[in-house]
Parts: structure tokens; C-alpha cells; sequence
């Protein structure tokens, strides 16, 4: 598959699923994805719902650092109000499952390269 030829909504899915499975081997349960707009994906990890706002693109090779991009870092997406509109559904989600414990809002970073489809994933915990 040429990752090139995909669509944005085809690329954020990769983007998710890559940070499931990243969840998963760090002891997560994956609650739900796409929950609403604002969300994309709901995980537990003990007693906390953590509601993950992921942003993906693509890159020929992974930066150095975390954030070190020579073109365009996907963290400026995770701007205040974006980060507000994920705070207020997340609210809206545990209201409507009566949720009584810990939640917090996290922001994921995911490079995906084109060459051969491996994924670099930082999590960036209670960015709110």
C-alpha cells in the first residue's frame, strides 16, 4: 500500500490504530474510538478514562526528538481551544456513562513513514 495515495481520513485512521495498539502494549483498554467529533479514542488504564486527541502525519524518516520536525510539527494542532473542545466532550461522555473516577484529556503525536508504514507514537499525558 502506498501511503502516499491515501486519503486524510484514510491517514488518521492509520494513525489511530497504531496508537491502540501502542496503548494496548503499555496496559491500556481501548473504551471506544471516534466517540464523537472532538475524540478519538477513549482508553482505561486502572481506574482512569483517558480521552486521546490524536494528530498523524506523514514524514520520509522520524525525528531526531519528539517534536523536532524540519517541515511541520502536528503538535500545533493540539491548540488550547482544540484542547477545550475534547475537555467539554469528554465531560459530555462521562456524564451520559455516569462515570464517577479519574479522566483526563492526552494528545498523541504519530509520524507515520511513508517507506515502510512504521509509526512513531508519543503520547503527551494531561495536556489540560
Amino acid at each position: 500500500m502506498d501511503l502516499s495515495n491515501m486519503s486524510r481520513r484514510q491517514t488518521e485512521d492509520y494513525g489511530k490504530s497504531a496508537v491502540a495498539q501502542y496503548l494496548k502494549r503499555r496496559g491500556f483498554r481501548i473504551i471506544d474510538r471516534n466517540a464523537t467529533g472532538e475524540i478519538d479514542l477513549i482508553a482505561r488504564k486502572e481506574k482512569t478514562l483517558h480521552f486521546f486527541d490524536v494528530k498523524t502525519i506523514f514524514c520520509t524518516e522520524f525525528p531526531e526528538q519528539n517534536y523536532a520536525l524540519d517541515s511541520y510539527d502536528q503538535s500545533a494542532d493540539l491548540h488550547a481551544e482544540k484542547i477545550q473542545k475534547v475537555a467539554m466532550a469528554s465531560e459530555e461522555y462521562l456524564a451520559e456513562k455516569f462515570w464517577k473516577g479519574a479522566a483526563q484529556v492526552d494528545g498523541v503525536l504519530v509520524w507515520l513513514r511513508a517507506r515502510d508504514w512504521a509509526a512513531k507514537v508519543v503520547h503527551l499525558p494531561q495536556i489540560l
